[in-house]
């Protein structure tokens, strides 16, 4: 049976609810400044950017769960290139996220 590590199931799980969090914040920092300040000349590159880091935290989100489903389909086990490209996937979305948090943060700080 095709089947990712205890390990790597649940870090997958984590990772998700992480960027689930990015998408939450960054969609309540753009609703904050519209709501603050309008759609202005001043305020549309800082109403853009937190749709860009939601949309990336979407991304990484979709494609981790497309890897899940991959991984399930892998019959009767899941290939060492799929299981490298997960863990490839894995990493990357490591480091990512920290960045997308602190664009998050930076943004609250410039409208706070």
């Amino acid at each position: 049976m095709a089947k990712l590590s205890p390990e790597s199931k649940q870090l997958i799980i984590n990772l998700k609810n992480r960027l689930l969090d990015i998408v939450d914040e960054s969609k309540a920092v753009e609703f904050a400044i519209l709501n603050r300040c309008g759609e202005t000349a001043e305020t549309l590159d800082s109403l853009e950017q937190p749709t860009e880091i939601a949309l990336q935290a979407e991304s990484r989100f979709s494609q981790l769960s497309n890897l899940e489903i991959r991984a399930a389909q892998s019959q009767p086990m899941i290939s060492p290139d799929l299981l490298r490209f997960i863990e490839e996937v894995i990493k990357t979305t490591q480091v990512r996220i920290p960045a997308l948090m602190r664009s998050v943060e930076e943004i609250k700080l410039e409208w706070s």
